[in-house]
């Protein structure tokens, strides 16, 4: 049987601005750093894989050094950026196990579908391994959460765009590469998993629509419910036959070959026109 692998932040659920954003903010101010990323701000460090390492990029940011005095040291500022990255994720868990964030469409009735067909479970992330899991058992409750396997960036050396997590996916669900489908969110996402040999399709946030999505299978709004409206078609090079959810059908369509004569459409698609 295939494997149905998800990313976690952004795609389980829309954490990256409820969620990580906010937690962000708020340890920098327990911290009393005057410092707060704006949205905009955010959606550009989302480049970057990993919330450590997205601190530890502010080292190098001429705007965050002119409000708060980086340590030279190197051992000093990794302890910093420790200290700020567990006090973050103690705010992100709280935020997530309070329920403030909800759910994106279609996902848990996508993972229900594909494990009752007995489909392989996976979720490869670049977040910490305890926040992963909060998502996970919030989004699919404990019992369908116990049915996946979850890599975290915690198991890799190198985060998305290298294809490590995805590989390692692969291997834990016992699978090929060529026979696991990937939902993804970020450029990142879709490079590391298209580096690993499988097919993605891409459910964006209002953090990553601006992002490039080339070699994406599908661009969807949101894995969707049925006959809701929900999942809004953008990038649809293959032509499946999706109106507004994507179901375990057509999972197995984007799984297949492309076909030669795949129509091509132009949508539009955050602020620009692609060919779908």
């Amino acid at each position: 049987m295939p494997a149905l692998i998800f990313d976690c932040d952004g795609v389980l659920i829309d954490t990256e601005q409820g969620g990580h954003l906010r937690a962000f903010n708020e340890m920098w101010q327990d911290f009393e750093v005057p410092w707060q990323w704006s949205p905009e701000q955010y959606a550009t460090k989302l480049r970057i894989s990993g919330g450590r390492e997205r601190l530890y990029s502010l080292r190098y940011d001429p705007a965050f050094r002119a409000v708060w005095e980086v340590p030279a040291s190197p051992v000093v500022w990794e302890r910093t950026v420790s200290a700020w990255h567990r006090r973050k994720t103690e705010i992100f868990l709280e935020i997530i196990r309070g329920g403030e964030v909800a759910p994106r469409p279609g996902v848990r009735r996508l993972a229900n579908e594909a494990a009752q067909a007995g489909w392989g479970l996976a979720i490869a992330s670049a977040s910490a391994a305890q926040s992963v899991r909060a998502v996970v058992d919030h989004v699919m409750g404990p019992e369908l959460a116990r049915r996946f396997h979850v890599l975290s960036g915690e198991s890799v050396k190198a985060k998305k765009p290298a294809p490590e997590v995805y590989e390692l996916a692969a291997r834990a669900v016992g699978q090929k590469p060529s026979e696991c489908v990937v939902v993804e969110d970020t450029g990142n996402g879709l490079a590391a998993a298209r580096a690993a040999g499988m097919t993605c399709l891409i459910t964006p946030t209002g953090l990553s629509a601006a992002q490039d999505f080339s070699g994406a299978v599908l661009v969807i709004s949101c894995l969707g419910e049925p006959s809701t409206g929900q999942g809004r078609v953008l990038v649809n090079p293959r032509g499946v036959p999706v109106v507004d959810h994507v179901n375990l059908g057509h999972l197995g369509q984007l799984l297949g070959p492309a076909p030669a004569d795949s129509p091509h459409r132009f949508v539009t698609f955050a602020g620009s026109r692609r060919r779908s």
